[in-house]
């Protein structure tokens, strides 16, 4: 066990000597192109190319990616942590959602799912940052009920004609590309679990696929979020991910991965703001003493530091597991549900002890109140995970 800056125990035993060499790749990558610029990318509600491209320069996108594609070959998820703690340390928390939709909602799916010419196709562009890809599932009436989405797509000859409405699509004005759920037995109402198929649809080559107004968020405003519309969209047969009538299952599959990076992010969110509401409190001062000088001050942060060591705890079993194989749905909404539920609690406690200062957003505390909520919601709500760990838990009784 050693310190770290912040005083505080930390079991080094996690990260290993190869992680802490890429940690210092994406230290310098997210101190060099992204925090120069982010107040005016959070401004605009949009963030360049320019940063995708950099990113995929620096190595930083498509870390699973085999290496016969163009990759790495890099599948333990430390690697990915080590990013989202980068990021989340210089306060961007819309570049690390970003690349979360990218790599953990929409790379899994083409690396399990897609055939060799498609995985030649796209993934050499998504490792470079030319094609930026987005999850469009939710819909207006459909959100954690994916069988009440009413997308559907109708097979024509070597084509498939897709129309319908997707809302909440984040990357959706910066993507070059959306994995779309949609439809696929011709049937209407809730549809089965054979009824949904999968198609990675390209917004330059595809009439009919518009994007709709910004969504303008509470916060992690650098990350844009919109509505997708598609009318009589034409997707050639060879764009369909996977089996048809499996989209519900395949995204059964790959969701421990989606699910286990919101917990991730949410760690690092919680980690990185006790850890400036510590230099906070130690440098403010209030009737001739330190914040931190007060009992009640101590108190809180006595009970925060163990809160936050606890989800990092939980959060790396969880990554372990995910890296042995041995992740499932219920484990990683257990996970995310913990870890995002912490970091909103400790981000209101922490805003709490700055005070007035506290509710600016050019302070790291504001930022990250705004972004924990989203962590609750992001990837199956809290009342969703609940039940789905419930049910686990009472056919287990």
């Amino acid at each position: 066990m050693t310190e770290t800056p912040a005083g505080r125990p930390f079991d080094r035993s996690f990260y290993e000597e190869e992680h802490e060499e890429f940690r210092e790749a994406a230290r310098e990558f997210t101190a060099r192109e992204v925090a120069p610029h982010y107040a005016e990318w959070d401004a605009q509600h949009l963030m360049p190319r320019s940063m995708w491209t950099a990113a995929g320069g620096a190595g930083l996108l498509g870390l699973a990616v085999p290496e016969e594609f163009g990759g790495m070959g890099l599948t333990d998820y430390r690697f990915r942590a080590v990013l989202d703690e980068e990021l989340v340390r210089q306060g961007a928390l819309g570049v690390a959602l970003a690349l979360h939709l990218h790599d953990d909602w929409v790379l899994p799916h083409l690396l399990a799912h897609g055939t060799d010419e498609q995985k030649r196709r796209w993934l050499p562009r998504m490792l470079g940052g030319e094609l930026v890809t987005s999850v469009a599932w939710t819909e207006p009436d459909a959100g954690s009920d994916l069988r009440g989405v009413r997308t559907r797509a109708v097979r024509d000859g070597e084509e498939w004609v897709l129309t319908g409405q997707k809302t909440f699509i984040g990357n959706g004005i910066s993507g070059d590309a959306a994995l779309v759920l949609a439809r696929t037995d011709g049937g209407t109402g809730r549809a089965g679990e054979d009824g949904f198929s999968l198609f990675l649809v390209h917004k330059a080559d595809s009439p009919g696929y518009e994007t709709g107004r910004q969504l303008d968020k509470m916060g992690v405003k650098a990350s844009d979020t919109v509505e997708l519309f598609f009318e009589d969209v034409r997707v050639p047969a060879a764009n369909l991910v996977g089996t048809e009538g499996g989209g519900l299952r395949q995204i059964q599959q790959v969701l421990p991965q989606g699910r286990l990076a919101v917990a991730v992010a949410a760690s690092a969110v919680a980690r990185s703001t006790l850890e400036s509401t510590l230099r906070y409190t130690g440098e403010r001062t209030a009737f001739g003493s330190r914040v931190l000088d007060f009992q009640h001050t101590r108190f809180e942060l006595a009970e925060l530091t163990v809160e936050v060591e606890v989800v990092e705890a939980y959060v790396q079993r969880a990554v372990h597991a995910f890296n042995a194989g041995a992740l499932d749905v219920v484990g990683a909404s257990k996970a995310k549900y913990w870890a995002s539920e912490r970091a909103r609690s400790v981000a209101d406690r922490c805003l709490q002890l700055h005070g007035g200062y506290g509710y600016i957003l050019d302070y790291p505390v504001a930022q990250a109140y705004l972004a924990s909520r989203l962590l609750t919601i992001f990837g199956g709500t809290s009342e969703i995970l609940r039940e789905t760990i419930g049910r686990a838990v009472a056919e287990e009784a």
